[in-house]
């Protein structure tokens, strides 16, 4: 099976990577140049989905996917498969797949979730829209990239499922934030919090997998002065994609509303970009009620 990627960030490049490492055929192509090493480098998106028989994406929004989209399907064979990893919003993948449709390619939506390390380790969870055809024959690509994968309907179903999984993220992390320095406020060590929340009620994967303190529990960003393993900027990003979905269905989400403000302050007006979005942790710890 060729191969062309297109999108060669933090979470593309090491995609690709476990793709040429599992002896695919890979030919990538990045705006900013990014190469990989053992794959083949285009000199354009239409370059790169020549001749392939799967084109996979991995870009910052649904306005580059709709670009990107019109650039390589015209190059694309017939029964030939678009896998779009990125996180855009759902009207977006919905129309790429009508247009991908049209012309006999089968496209797939599946952002994923597991950061950096997850992309780099081939742990990803994919969370995948589209056709069970499709989805089929892209599973060898997904069980390379990743370790869970989830058909989660038809296409755009996968986008709808990451917003909501991330809204949730964003809401819990704040919460999540202002638990350990209301703790560090009343005189707990973070330790025994961490201890009891861990095995208690409070209980989740932004205390007990990616804790926000430095040195409490599994290594994660604040071990490593908050440098991003998903930023801020995409909690930002994401978080608004979450507010526009629900906009578009008239549903009520005021604690994502809330926790998209105080992303969107963090980043803009005050020290959270180019951070991890853990990194609320050190924001609360400064702040007082007033």
């Amino acid at each position: 099976m060729k191969i062309g990627f297109i999108g060669l960030g933090n979470m593309g490049a090491p995609m690709a990577a476990n793709l040429v490492a599992a002896g695919y055929d890979v030919t990538g192509f990045d705006v900013a140049g990014v190469t990989v090493e053992g794959a083949q480098t285009a000199q354009s998106a239409a370059d790169a989905a020549a001749d392939a028989d799967c084109v996979i994406t991995m870009l910052p929004n649904g306005a580059i996917l709709r670009q990107v989209a019109d650039e390589i399907l015209p190059q694309m064979k017939q029964n030939s498969l678009f896998l779009d990893c990125s996180t855009v919003d759902v009207d977006s993948a919905r129309d790429v797949a009508s247009q991908a449709a049209s012309i006999h390619i089968g496209f797939i939506d599946a952002p994923v979730s597991g950061g950096i390390g997850g992309a780099t380790a081939g742990s990803l969870t994919f969370m995948a829209g589209g056709e069970d055809d499709a989805i089929a024959r892209a599973m060898p690509l997904f069980e390379i990239m990743g370790n869970k994968i989830v058909h989660c309907g038809s296409a755009g179903a996968g986008q709808a499922i990451k917003i909501c999984n991330n809204m949730i993220l964003g809401a819990t992390m704040i919460s999540t934030c202002e638990s350990i320095a209301l703790a560090d406020k009343l005189g707990i060590d973070r330790q025994k919090l961490f201890d009891v929340v861990s095995t208690s009620s409070g209980y989740s994967w932004t205390m007990n997998a990616y804790c926000p303190a430095p040195n409490i529990g599994p290594v994660s960003p604040a071990d490593n002065d908050y440098k991003p393993g998903f930023s801020a900027e995409m909690m930002v990003k994401d978080l608004g994609l979450s507010q526009q979905a629900a906009e578009s269905v008239n549903a009520d989400t005021p604690m994502g509303a809330l926790a998209l403000a105080l992303y969107r302050q963090f980043v803009d007006e005050e020290d959270g970009q180019g951070r991890d979005f853990s990194a609320m942790l050190p924001r609360f710890e400064k702040r007082s009620r007033s």
